[in-house]
This record gives C-alpha cells, sequence and structure tokens, in this order.
C-alpha cells in the first residue's frame, strides 16, 4: 500500500477493513481488538504502516489488551503485507544500515544492551540469558534456558578441557554454564560494556574470559568448538561471509559451530522499520537460504533444528517479569518506555505464534564428520 493521499475518512475504512480482515474490530470487545483513543492513529498508519502502527501506540494513540494475538491475527490474515510499501524510502535507508562495519558494529550494544543491567535482571532470569529458552521438557523460565545451553552443549560435543568461543556472548551465560557443567574454559566476546562487567562478575573464578570486541578483531588462536547464539541477526548480510570466515579461521578441523539465530521465511533485505528505529539499530532477520548461500564453500551443514514456537513461551516469559517488576523499573525507565517494551515483547511474540519468525540452531563443520553427526535434541 503507498501512502495514501484518499480522505481521512477513506483511509478510516481501508484500515476497518483491513483490520477486519484479520478478525480484528476497531473499538470492539475482544482482547485482541483494537480501542482508538486518538484519530491521527489512521493517518501515521496509512503514512507510516508498521513504523506509525507501532509509534502511535507507544503514544497512547489506541490500546489493545492482547497485542500479542492482535499481531498474530494480522500476521496470518497477511495484512502486514498491504503495508510493506509504506515509508519504502526508510526502509531502503535502513537497508544500507543493516551491514555494519566495525565502527557501527557497537552501536547494538550502546543503544540496547547497555540501557541498563537491572532491567535485564529483572526481566531475563537468573542466568540473563537473551534468546530463546528452549521449552521442550521444561515449566518454567529458568529450566527453559539451562534446557537450552545444555543442548547448545550436547550438539557441540563438549568435554573436559575443550577450547570454547562464544561469539556475542551476551552476560556470559552460555561461557559461565559450559565452565560449570561441562569442565571447558571459555572466550566469550561482546560490543556491549554492561555485559562485559556483569559477565566476569558472574565468572568468577570459573575459566572464563570476556573481552569487549567486534568479531573481525579476534585474534585468540583456535577452538575446538564455537557457538553464537542471538548475535548473527546484527552481523548484515553483506558480512555474513566474514563471519564465517572468522569462525572458521578460529575452529579447530575437527571442531563444530553451532549458530543459534531468528530467521524469516522469506530472503530480506531490510528489517522492520520500528524495530530498527527504536529496539534493534542495524539489525536483519536472515532466511535460512542466506545462511546455505554463505556456508557454501566453508562449512558442512550438519544440522538445522527449528524451534522458533518456543520463542513465543520465551517472550511472554519475560513480559511477564517485566510486568511484576513494573513499579521500580517506571521509576528509572519511565512509563513510556515501558510501553514501548510492552510493545516489543508482544509483537515479537505474535509474530512467532504466527510462524512469521523461527529460530534456528545450525550446527556446522569445516570438512563434515567423518562418520555422521548426530543430532541431540
Amino acid at each position: 500500500m503507498e501512502a495514501s493521499v484518499a480522505s481521512p475518512r477513506h483511509a478510516n475504512e481501508r484500515i476497518a477493513a483491513a483490520l477486519r480482515s484479520a478478525g480484528v474490530e476497531l473499538d470492539g470487545p475482544a482482547p485482541h481488538d483494537v480501542r482508538v483513543r486518538d484519530p491521527r492513529f489512521f493517518h501515521r498508519v496509512t503514512s507510516r504502516g508498521s513504523l506509525g502502527f507501532g509509534e502511535s501506540y507507544v503514544d497512547g494513540d489506541w490500546e489493545c489488551d492482547r497485542i500479542d494475538e492482535l499481531v498474530f491475527r494480522l500476521i496470518r490474515a497477511g495484512v502486514h503485507r498491504s503495508y510493506e510499501g509504506v515509508h519504502d524510502l526508510s526502509r531502503r535507508a535502513a537497508a544500507l544500515l543493516t551491514n555494519p562495519g566495525r565502527t557501527r558494529a557497537f552501536v547494538v550494544g550502546e543503544r540496547h544492551y547497555d540501557l541498563g543491567n537491572d532491567l535485564f535482571e529483572r526481566m531475563l532470569g537468573r542466568r540473563m540469558v537473551y534468546s530463546c529458552g528452549y521449552w521442550k521438557d521444561a515449566e518454567d523460565l529458568d529450566a527453559a534456558q539451562d534446557a537450552k545451553l545444555d543442548l547448545v552443549c550436547r550438539k557441540l560435543g563438549l568435554k573436559p578441557g575443550m577450547r570454547l568461543l562464544d561469539v556475542g556472548c551476551g552476560w556470559g551465560g552460555l561461557a559461565c554454564f559450559a565452565a560449570e557443567r561441562y569442565g571447558v574454559s571459555a572466550l566469550g566476546i561482546t560490543v556491549s560494556r554492561e555485559q562485559q562487567e556483569w559477565a566476569r562478575r558472574a565468572a568468577g573464578s570459573l575459566p572464563v574470559t570476556i573481552e569487549l570486541l567486534d568479531y573481525r578483531s579476534l585474534d585468540a588462536g583456535t577452538f575446538d568448538a564455537v557457538a553464537s547464539i542471538g548475535m548473527f541477526e546484527h552481523v548484515g548480510r553483506k558480512n555474513y561471509a566474514t563471519f564465517l570466515d572468522v569462525v572458521r579461521r578460529h575452529l579447530a578441523d575437527g571442531g563444530l559451530f553451532l549458530l543459534h539465530t531468528i530467521g524469516g521465511n522469506e530472503s530480506s533485505f531490510t528489517t522492520d522499520p520500528w524495530i530498527e528505529r527504536y529496539i534493534f539499530p542495524n539489525s536483519l532477520i536472515p532466511s535460512l537460504a542466506q545462511v546455505a548461500s554463505a556456508a557454501e564453500g566453508r562449512f558442512v551443514v550438519e544440522d538445522v533444528h527449528n524451534f522458533g514456537a518456543d520463542y513465543e513461551r520465551t517472550l511472554l516469559a519475560w513480559h511477564a517479569n517485566v510486568e511484576r517488576h513494573r513499579d521500580e523499573l517506571e521509576g528509572r525507565y519511565g512509563a513510556r518506555f515501558l510501553r514501548m517494551w510492552r510493545y516489543y515483547l508482544l509483537s515479537c511474540a505474535g509474530a512467532f505464534r504466527a510462524r512469521y519468525n523461527n529460530l534456528w540452531q545450525i550446527v556446522l563443520s569445516p570438512r563434515g564428520v567423518a562418520d555422521g553427526y548426530r543430532a541431540p535434541r
């Protein structure tokens, strides 16, 4: 849908019809219905698409009790595609920024991960793991995150004495878990100072080193195994091959690399403009085709495991944690920030429920596992 020059009444009718096609009513009684509080909502959506939709929610132009269910319905009905052409210039501009060089690699750390450890401590759970949990046999968030970390270690075949590299280590959850449970030594690298400081304290006397470092500046020899969890979304499509070259250079010939990343069903060159502006600058969700193309000639793909449906449950658990600590968080971050954060977590939950987004764990080897790879589940 191109930016509208139609009358306000016609624009309102078009939006109402689009919502109705997804089973959503304007000012209806259902939890997923949109209750308009300011009529500027209609112009902002028709002129700015998903950017205007998100911004108008944060500004209080509309309310919805179940944003996750609303987004799920809009995506399932294909309503989001009607607005992909809106604000196209900003999307093309964003495409130029989704291939961050070294000077831009630290932007996401400064603007997102450095928001404050107190926010993430209240949201993420005891290990501060900011990626999808594995809920196969888990009943709560902490158990799901432990299960995910253990799954990573088992897929990599970690054993005592091995050396593990974690590219984009966050708050050190995997590095510390692998050192505790599997007896390895680990190097984690991050572009966030807050993450580095927290992870160093958490590691204590464990054989874990956390460095503030862009992956392209890594010079630390070879490792028996490499993992990257939730970082590939920040690499940028033009840097996929470079990223895998760095991993290959630091991975022993007989080692394994586990890539844990959100993935899209179609190849894209831009990210959602609201997410780009307010949550993850310089981000892009890859398709499986884009990952496979970058891996070609560099790695053998041993296993692909999609448990993207588990991300909905993870995001809802994070949202519940934030709501539980709302009063104390509002004192530091303000009500507007928490409203933005609510929209972020719940809209993403809806996208995963609709299977618009996936979560892949991809295991790669430099030359192929000689007797075949048996993937743990």
